[in-house]
């Protein structure tokens, strides 16, 4: 037998380090394919790390509790002859937190000392020698050949789109998901004729002047030692997701200057309307709730001030605002293990049944702990229901890479003057915070109206 080192992969995508968490085996232990080795946690996720060799566990090489950089060599195993790496054929099961039904093969990294292994699609080593082939009840075809790592794979079954017809522009021959969404058939959910189409290019840059005033330094972020006293001080290690949300939320708010407007909202219409989903057959099986229809108002309003969907962009040619043609919407999730922020894909393109869909799938992902790094990257625009905490407004930290989040208070009754008669009516307050560099006062408030307005009246959104 020969001794084989398995190296801490990529799990998402371009992941640094991840931490330690439980080793399910021990030396001595003998394992098989796909046996679960060790489980992670990555700046957002958990994840359970299957073995690629069949033969005895030598020697755990990280202990737990312990973050280590992508590449590390974690654990080695004496291998069985012949099973350095399984088939192209052999089934992989799916990875705890993976958010897909299937993992990648995993195979011996080029060029890695004594044998080291990463698993295909996530690793940035040699080419892959084996990959798995799709189970047989999947109605996506198998795409045989085809580079593409697990979330591209997702999206592309998501979207129906055959990866082996998908023309691939990644520097290494892969499939993008520029690549997939590109080739998918898109349709617009919006045919509000006041609406402006959705333009054909998703995304585009805009040429922005050199700043004249110097950048606000960041704080030190030194804090000064307490005096440690038995029982009187607790010590939390910074790390997972706390240590991702305070470096994002540091980053943001020293990047980007921030600006918040807010409105109250009639949200009476909005409540009628969700009753009456609730009670429909089409909605039986789907979780219903104001945020449903939040968001639903947030996608078309970006259509109508498509700059809070933007995203300032520092390069070495100067300064530019990219913006997306497309939505794919964050929702900020309080979770037992911190602050998550996935986001849905494309979600434009969702009518409301699909987007109830979506938003249940999301909530019940992030609570189980299995939200991945793919699903929490690439947003656009953040929605973070404050509601649901009793709280009436805010004003939340934008997420990084993008120019907008907006609050949803609670809602609950209050008097309210309708016709010139106070009535009791369900009310609420939208508030918003927006990266002033991408946009400016009248199309911040211009967009919290438009939100506003179809929580007013949700029937703007018909056709």
């Amino acid at each position: 037998m020969s001794t084989q080192t398995f190296v801490l992969p990529d799990v998402g995508e371009g992941l640094t380090e991840a931490e330690i968490v439980t080793w399910k085996v021990a030396p001595g232990d003998a394992v098989q394919v796909n046996d679960v080795l060790v489980e992670i946690e990555t700046a957002k996720s958990l994840v359970e790390l299957p073995s690629p060799f069949t033969g005895t566990v030598s020697e755990t090489l990280v202990e737990e509790g312990v973050t280590v950089a992508v590449g590390t060599p974690i654990v080695t195993i004496e291998a069985a002859p012949d099973a350095s790496a399984p088939s192209a054929a052999a089934p992989v099961s799916g990875m705890h937190g993976s958010g897909a039904a299937e993992s990648p093969s995993v195979t011996p990294e080029a060029g890695a000392e004594g044998g080291g292994a990463v698993l295909v699609g996530y690793g940035t080593g040699g080419a892959a020698t084996s990959r798995r082939r799709k189970p047989a009840e999947r109605p996506v075809t198998a795409s045989v050949g085809v580079i593409a790592k697990p979330p591209i794979r997702k999206l592309a079954r998501d979207l129906g789109v055959d990866l082996a017809a998908v023309t691939p522009s990644g520097e290494a021959g892969e499939v993008t998901r520029e690549d997939v969404v590109k080739h998918a058939s898109q349709a617009s959910v919006f045919r509000n004729i006041e609406t402006p189409d959705w333009p054909e290019v998703r995304e585009e840059t805009i040429a922005v002047a050199p700043a004249t005033a110097p950048a606000t330094p960041a704080p030190n972020g030194v804090a000064s030692p307490f005096a440690q006293a038995a029982g009187r001080v607790e010590s939390i290690p910074v790390k997972g997701v706390r240590k991702a949300t305070s470096t994002a939320m540091v980053q943001s708010a020293y990047s980007a200057p921030h600006v918040s407007v807010w409105t109250d909202v009639d949200a009476t219409r909005t409540m009628e309307l969700v009753k009456r989903l609730k009670a429909s057959p089409d909605f039986a099986d789907v979780k219903v709730s104001p945020l449903l229809i939040m968001a639903r108002a947030v996608i078309w309003a970006v259509r109508r001030t498509p700059m809070v969907n933007a995203a300032w962009v520092d390069g070495d040619g100067g300064a530019q605002i990219s913006v997306r043609h497309y939505v794919n919407l964050g929702i900020a999730a309080a979770t037992p293990r911190g602050l998550l922020v996935p986001n849905i894909k494309d979600a434009q393109d969702l009518n409301m049944r699909e987007l109830a869909r979506a938003l249940e799938k999301l909530t019940l992902t992030a609570r189980e702990g299995k939200t991945t790094p793919a699903d929490q990257q690439g947003g656009t625009i953040t929605i973070t229901n404050i509601g649901v905490f009793g709280m009436d407004a805010g004003t939340p930290i934008i997420n990084p890479g993008e120019s907008g989040i907006v609050a949803m208070g609670t809602i609950r009754q209050k008097p309210w003057v309708v016709d010139g008669e106070v009535r009791p009516r369900y009310v609420t307050t939208v508030s918003g915070s927006f990266d002033h560099r991408v946009i400016d006062g009248d199309g911040m408030s211009r967009f919290i109206a438009d939100v506003a307005s179809i929580l007013e009246e949700p029937a703007l959104l018909l056709d």
